[in-house]
């Protein structure tokens, strides 16, 4: 009867054994994906950044008295670019930060790119045009980054909540991650018109 026992009892740890084993590893997974996909957003981010400038310039070239809105882009642009996340160990409040900085600089944008409505030859200036086209498909990317890492986000943190893999979670600190939620007036999106 004792190696009956025995032998259940190893039986039963080595299960529980393969079970954290592998639970661990698909979290190690899992963890890889939401940096990669976190990667992915800045790299946006990193694009629209890399834009502006070449934006801002051939703006500034037609329309010189509008120096306040220049100013405010690249304002906005600074206090974007030094706002960073670690999304290994961000927190919600450290998130908000970095995107409502992110929202800020849209926001700077989308009032630039209002000015050439009163400049009829910046409308039909062929890099403002191929520049704002490029700036359009950078801010569908940043939207479709944030959705694919919500996406990764949401499926890590149903592994981290839920049991039994929850266990496994708290055992090895793996920590539910932040998901990035739109602000307040977000439904307003930052839109390029290029008539």
């Amino acid at each position: 009867m004792n190696k009956k026992f025995l032998y259940g009892a190893l039986a039963v740890l080595a299960v529980v054994a393969i079970y954290a084993g592998v639970t661990y590893n698909g979290f190690v997974e899992k963890k890889i994906a939401v940096d990669k996909s976190w990667a992915q957003v800045e790299n946006q981010y990193q694009r629209r950044f890399n834009l502006i400038p070449n934006l801002v310039e051939v703006v500034k070239f037609y329309a010189k008295h509008e120096n306040e809105i220049f100013e405010n882009v690249a304002k906005a642009r600074t206090n974007a670019s030094q706002v960073t996340v670690n999304i290994g160990n961000a927190t919600d409040d450290q998130l908000a930060a970095f995107l409502n900085a992110q929202d800020q600089l849209g926001a700077s944008l989308a009032k630039m790119t209002i000015v050439k409505e009163s400049y009829p030859d910046l409308k039909a200036n062929k890099n403002f045009e191929g520049l704002m086209v490029q700036l359009n498909g950078t801010e569908n990317r940043i939207v479709v980054a944030r959705r694919n890492y919500n996406k990764i986000v949401a499926d890590y943190n149903a592994d981290v909540r839920t049991f039994p893999s929850n266990v496994v979670a708290n055992l090895f600190g793996f920590n539910k991650k932040p998901m990035y939620e739109a602000d307040g007036g977000a439904e307003n999106a930052v839109k390029v018109n290029l008539d």
